[in-house]
């Protein structure tokens, strides 16, 4: 078998058991959730003897020692996915929720459902936790899961999918409601994108080229966020301490992550008082500043920020530091080298907070808050598969509810159309 007709087939298949997991009750899907977490825990040997396999094959392709990081499923990752497992199981199910219901002049009752999407590709890189997640989050909204994890967990992944699958077979489920692609082979990635018939929807997360492949070859429609230039914005009247703060817990938390803190921008009335400060404690997290022409007037020592960086994802100890003429500078600053992804306003100043929230059109837009916030957990979705920065159909963390869509019902007694 090709492997483009071995991805036909696990594509139908997937269709196929897409209407059992549609109309499945939210009893049903917990149970199977919960026992899921139950094998997982109860097949740690198996699991750690496939993940070993990946780092043996990732330490023979030179996998940094961040990469075989992520790679590794030690116990408290796999703690990890058991408790994921719980929660999602926990969280209120959107599928079969009426959005709204109103009655027409003829009498007509229409309402809006929230039902499944249907089929969700999800193609990404390293970190077999991942396979766990977006297995739960898929089947919990009542949808079929082809996942697509990277070449370097190979076995990690199988060897889950074949625990989620026997779990779905013991709770009554048909087991190709989630499927792991069982093949490294790259042609897989590109057939799985051209199966517009039976796929709905393609999340990629991962680096921006592998989303910026996945874009230009998918015929399907993708939910993507290409990177996260994030910015915090301290204006002219601040509080300092709050604003030190955040934008220390902004860049140097997790400095490797989408929400972190890429550019700070300053306000020329706040520069003198608040920069020394901010400097100084960046300096002793060793957080090396790129700075503007401003910034390295009062800071000489600075490298000069050149305009690639106010473009630059760093996901390092780095900063680039701007110092503006105004609050509109700022904004404009964000809409020409931002992402959509997270910016923030630090300022005393409530109708100065609300100009900027309303003219940042980004995925979060914070005020006096980290941008480490837009994650769906902390946001209280419970979880999430991951954060888009495209507006349709869903803008930000994608929990459950992002993971559905509305069909519209209408209920007569007879009515036809004159």
């Amino acid at each position: 078998m090709t492997t483009e007709h071995m991805i036909v087939e696990i594509a139908k298949k997937a269709r196929r058991a897409s209407r059992q997991i549609a109309a499945a009750e939210t009893r049903e899907k917990n149970q199977a959730l919960l026992r899921i977490a139950e094998m997982l825990d109860a097949s740690e040997a198996d699991i750690t003897a496939a993940n070993q396999k990946d780092l043996e094959f990732a330490k023979e392709k030179g996998l940094t020692s961040a990469m075989m990081d992520r790679l590794k499923i030690s116990r408290p990752v796999l703690d990890a996915m058991i408790k994921g497992l719980e929660e999602v199981a926990a969280l209120p199910d959107p599928v079969g929720e009426t959005a709204r219901d109103w009655v027409r002049p003829n009498g007509l009752k229409i309402s809006k459902i929230r039902i499944p999407l249907g089929v969700i590709a999800m193609i990404y890189e390293s970190r077999p936790n991942v396979t766990v997640d977006a297995a739960a989050l898929c089947f919990k909204s009542g949808n079929c899961a082809l996942l697509r994890g990277g070449s370097e967990a190979f076995h990690s992944n199988m060897i889950l999918a074949d625990i989620i699958g026997a779990a779905l077979d013991a709770s009554g489920f048909n087991r190709n409601i989630v499927q792991v692609v069982p093949t490294r082979d790259r042609e897989a990635v590109t057939s799985l994108l051209k199966q517009e018939e039976w796929i709905d929807l393609v999340i990629p997360r991962g680096g921006e080229p592998l989303i910026r492949f996945v874009v230009q070859n998918s015929t399907i429609p993708v939910l993507k966020h290409y990177k996260g230039v994030c910015h915090v914005y301290v204006d002219k009247t601040f509080d300092m301490n709050q604003a030190v703060d955040i934008c220390m817990n902004s860049k140097t938390q997790r400095p490797g992550v989408c929400n972190a803190m890429e550019t700070l921008l300053v306000h020329e009335q706040a520069a003198g008082e608040f920069l020394p400060v901010i400097m100084t404690e960046l300096q002793n997290k060793n957080v090396e500043i790129r700075g503007c022409e401003k910034t390295r007037a009062l800071f000489p020592h600075v490298k000069k920020a050149e305009t690639k960086d106010w473009h630059e994802e760093y996901l390092d100890f780095i900063l680039a530091v701007r110092i503006v003429d105004s609050m509109e500078q700022a904004m404009d600053h964000i809409e020409e080298y931002g992402s959509n992804h997270t910016d923030v306003i630090v300022t005393n100043d409530d109708k100065r907070a609300e100009t900027f929230v309303k003219n940042v059109f980004s995925s979060m837009v914070g005020v006096n808050a980290s941008t480490r916030f837009n994650d769906g957990g902390e946001l209280g979705l419970g979880a999430e598969i991951g954060i888009s920065t495209s507006k349709l159909h869903a803008f930000g963390p994608m929990g459950l509810e992002e993971l559905t869509t509305t069909k519209f019902v209408v209920k007569g007694s007879g009515q036809i159309r004159t």
